[in-house]
């Protein structure tokens, strides 16, 4: 698990040099660093949809994963969660949980994320994850100087995500094959352009609700495929 560790350390490490550096700068440039930030992940969001052809099972996987998220209300939940976190850590902050879950959806869905720590848990090679830990340490110094702590605490998710694929990297290595993992990349990617029209204004999306569609993906490549 040490790639896992490093990237971990990584975003702690980014997040404080940007809440240093988000403490000098004035309110106006914090709000257009964000408009910069959902723009970004709008394109990060887009070119990761973009890794499949055959949008089937996305779609499929998308509304079966929204219904499953409404049925059990995941966003009520995890918002809560989140919430109380906040109060626990830092109550005046105004981005903590847009922080927290930009952060998360960045740094934990993707190509990377999942082969990186497959990888590492069968053959102890980590250096798929020393590159994106590289990535996301600059990615969260960014964030965190507008977005404040949450991005920080997107480090627990890092840890836990990543940390379990590396554990369980015998039992995923399905998950490499380049079905699974476009189909899953694309699915990703369209929460996370949900993710980029939240922080740009433009519309409010139950993107919670929709992490379920993550499960369905792969399990509907395997039927599909």
């Amino acid at each position: 698990m040490k790639g896992t560790i490093v990237n971990t350390i990584t975003v702690i490490i980014g997040s404080g040099i940007g809440l240093f550096v988000g403490e000098k700068l004035p309110e106006r440039f914090k709000d257009i660093i964000i408009q910069a930030i959902g723009l970004f992940t709008f394109l990060i969001g887009a070119s990761m949809m973009l890794k499949e052809k055959s949008f089937i099972v996305v779609f499929i996987s998308l509304i079966l994963g929204g219904v499953t998220g409404e049925a059990f209300q995941l966003e009520l939940h995890l918002d809560n969660v989140v919430k109380r976190l906040k109060e626990r850590v830092s109550p005046d902050s105004s981005h903590f949980t847009e922080g927290f879950i930009t952060a998360t959806l960045i740094f934990c869905v993707g190509a990377m994320t999942v082969v990186g720590s497959i990888q590492e848990g069968l053959t102890g090679d980590a250096t798929l994850l020393y590159t994106k830990s590289v990535m996301d340490g600059i990615t969260s110094l960014t964030l965190a100087s507008s977005m404040g702590i949450g991005v920080m605490f997107s480090a627990i998710s890092v840890f836990a995500i990543q940390g379990s694929l590396t554990l369980l990297g015998s039992k995923l290595q399905f998950l490499t094959n380049p079905a699974y993992i476009n189909n899953l990349t694309s699915t990703g990617g369209i929460l996370i352009i949900a993710l980029g029209l939240e922080l740009l204004h433009i519309k409010k999306i139950k993107v919670l609700n929709l992490l379920p569609a993550l499960v369905y993906a792969p399990i509907l490549t395997f039927f599909i495929k």
